[in-house]
């Protein structure tokens, strides 16, 4: 049997209220961090043929606004890849990090449309993804053409600088753990898996009630 189709009227509601000014906030936030900050400066390394070249680094040069000494600071960090910085620098992280989020967008209408969000703390997730992938796909696609060292580079070569802005420097006080700078849509990102587990949890406990009850 084919599932229900439902409508994307709500959803588009749900974006407009929740999804939209996250993203707003979440922007506003990172072009503040751009714009305060220097870019991270060229650094010297060795190549694999032994020679020295300057590579750009992911890390401003600029000492952090501490907002909470020993818990929170604000810097500036670039990340192309993904949580913990895992795929940066790479030549293929731009892209193929480019095209994970607009298949996962894809992927999130279908199942809206095929009914999979049925509780409101699944829709809240699917919300929050929205949120959260729309605005470090803005960065991808962005921030390459906003850095002086590529000014007289080739198109490609300034869309394929495009990263993430990263800010949210937080330490865990109790382990002194330095956790990987994040953002306002990291942030929707990480919340959303969150609901989405609860919700998991919550419709499986439902299930098995049910089964007992009949």
């Amino acid at each position: 049997m084919k599932a229900d189709l439902v409508s994307f009227k709500p959803l588009g509601k749900l974006l407009l209220l929740v999804a939209l000014p996250l993203y707003i906030a979440d922007q506003i936030t990172k072009w503040w961090t751009v714009f305060h900050f220097t870019e991270p400066p060229l650094i010297r390394v060795l190549n694999k043929a032994g020679e020295v070249e300057e590579v750009r680094s992911f890390g401003t040069a600029d000492e952090p606004i501490v907002v909470l000494e020993g818990l929170f600071n604000i810097t500036r960090v670039h990340n192309q890849g993904v949580a913990f910085g895992f795929g940066n620098g790479t030549a293929w992280a731009p892209v193929v990090f480019l095209l994970i989020p607009l298949i996962a967008v894809t992927l999130l209408l279908v199942f809206w449309r095929r009914g999979a969000f049925t509780t409101k703390l699944m829709k809240a997730a699917c919300v929050l993804l929205f949120a959260g992938i729309a605005g470090n796909v803005t960065d991808r696609i962005l921030q390459g053409f906003w850095l002086h060292y590529l000014k007289e580079a080739t198109w490609w070569e300034r869309f394929s600088g495009g990263y993430v802005v990263d800010f949210i420097d937080v330490t865990i006080p109790v382990i002194n753990y330095n956790w990987p700078v994040f953002n306002v849509a990291d942030s929707c990102i990480s919340v959303a898996a969150c609901l989405m587990v609860i919700a998991s949890f919550r419709e499986e406990a439902a299930k098995k009630k049910e089964e007992k009850i009949s």
